[in-house]
């Protein structure tokens, strides 16, 4: 095994299904018109754990096989009320996506990888998380593997289709699978209350959502894979709290009478790192895109005491994919309160409650046709693109199974788009400080560790105090 922690060999040792552990009726659920906003891509979020001390009765130590017992009896317990993550996804009449709650249950793996925590590699989950501690997704909506580590340390990792829930959705669960293993009473009952995202009669949108999302029909065809290609891989950085208020204060214009958030700040200084990256002719021309994900429940909410308390619970996706495009040569040569300027504009668009309401009533009036994000589409731009989404709800420090509070929480989403993909989320060791995880352009990320390693510093054992972890 090298000191980099990514040659090491995961061992399968048992595989299983775990459903609920009541019966259930069997039903059809229809998703959303926001939910077929979603293609089928899959999403994977893992927690690693130091060696447990104790049990938290004071007993034994707990062993792998106590905290594998803990997990799946808590599992079956979680899928009551999360019976969607229980289903399996097929194909309606229409050809849409359908969600059968049939209580097929979670594909559930053990393994043993010979590596220990503070050795893994975790500055690159291509090498030490994809294919060997995340699951890979087979059957049904979620998929879970928790692995050994050779320290008594274990990563818990789950991959979920996006079709069926967004990150807010899979955060509900996660705490609420914690808080049945500590034997708690749930801190939110998911809700799949669909007619809350009903469309109007009739329906009304604005005409800008014919630039945002394009008929599958309507799409240019793909591009042709290059031969030497730059390829998309994923890091993951540590961002302090400092690093962060620099970055406001300098994407906060004198003339703005509101400070930059944290998130308008991050995105605005990577779109001018992802603009400069594309060595391009004609860079006073080409457009460089950047979308930031934004979540529709308290948008849908407006004030209303009742619509607020609904969507809190609500479980499935609520979110839209605003984004801005600007001239290279504009974004690389602006200051950059200029371009947090532009990120806070095409952000502001998308806030309000209209907006989300004619998303759903754009879909209604595009069915059953799917649609895809436009900046994603192939050969409709000619410069490079990327997203943000904000992790900063990410309740990492929440996934307490009882044996202690993660090391590292972490989504990982290599999602097989043409454009990069970049999520911030909550230090679990330092409050305000991010680690951030990136999946973008090799080029890029090398620009990104060449002009901001003041910034973006690779995720070490030492940021997460792990190197006494064994």
């Amino acid at each position: 095994m090298s000191s980099s922690g990514g040659e090491f060999m995961v061992t399968m040792r048992r595989k299983e299904v775990v459903a609920a552990m009541l019966p259930m009726q069997k039903h059809w659920l229809p998703l959303s018109n926001l939910d077929l906003l979603l293609p089928p891509i899959d999403v994977a979020v893992f927690f690693c754990y130091k060696k447990p001390r104790g049990s938290a009765s004071g007993g034994d130590d707990f062993t792998f096989g106590s905290m594998v017992r803990v997990l799946k009896e808590a599992m079956a317990q979680a899928l009551v009320p999360y019976y969607a993550f229980a289903g399996e996804i097929l194909s309606n009449s229409l050809g849409e996506a359908e969600l059968l709650c049939n209580n097929r249950g979670v594909d559930f793996l053990e393994a043993y990888a010979d590596v220990k925590l503070q050795d893994l590699n975790l500055y690159n989950p291509d090498e030490s998380i994809e294919g060997k501690l995340a699951p890979t997704r087979k059957h049904g909506v979620l998929s879970v593997q928790v692995t050994e580590l050779k320290c008594g340390g274990i990563v818990v990792a789950c991959t979920f289709d996006h079709r069926i829930a967004d990150a807010y959705s899979t955060n509900m669960f996660l705490v609420s699978w914690a808080e049945m293993a500590q034997s708690k009473p749930l801190s939110v009952i998911p809700s799949f209350r669909r007619s809350l995202l009903n469309p109007r009669h009739p329906g009304s949108y604005a005409l800008s959502l014919d630039h945002m999302y394009v008929p599958i029909s309507a799409l240019p065809p793909p591009k042709v894979p290059q031969p030497g290609a730059d390829p998309l891989i994923s890091r993951l950085y540590y961002v302090t709290a400092e690093k962060l208020s620099l970055l406001q204060t300098l994407a906060t214009s004198k003339s703005s009478s509101y400070k930059r958030t944290k998130l308008e700040s991050l995105s605005a200084f990577l779109w001018k790192i992802v603009a400069k990256s594309a060595h391009m002719e004609n860079a006073n021309q080409k457009i460089c895109k950047m979308s930031v994900v934004v979540d529709g429940r308290k948008r849908l909410s407006s004030g209303d005491e009742d619509m607020t308390t609904a969507m809190a619970s609500y479980f499935g996706n609520v979110l839209s994919f605003p984004f801005g495009e600007k001239i290279v040569n504009d974004l690389k040569e602006k200051p950059l309160s200029w371009v947090g300027d532009e990120v806070h504009d095409f952000l502001e668009a998308a806030m309000t409650k209209e907006h989300f309401l004619g998303l759903i009533d754009w879909v209604e009036a595009h069915r059953p046709e799917p649609a895809a994000l436009n900046m994603c589409c192939s050969g409709n731009s000619d410069g490079p693109g990327f997203m943000v989404s904000s992790g900063q709800r990410f309740p990492v420090t929440k996934v307490d199974f009882g044996w202690g509070k993660p090391a590292l929480g972490s989504y990982h989403f290599p999602w097989g788009a043409e454009v990069g993909y970049v999520m911030p989320m909550p230090s679990p060791t330092v409050d305000g400080d991010w680690v951030v995880y990136m999946h973008l352009l090799k080029a890029q990320i090398e620009l990104i560790e060449t002009e901001a390693a003041d910034i973006f510093s690779p995720l070490t054992a030492d940021h997460l105090n792990l190197l006494n972890a064994d």
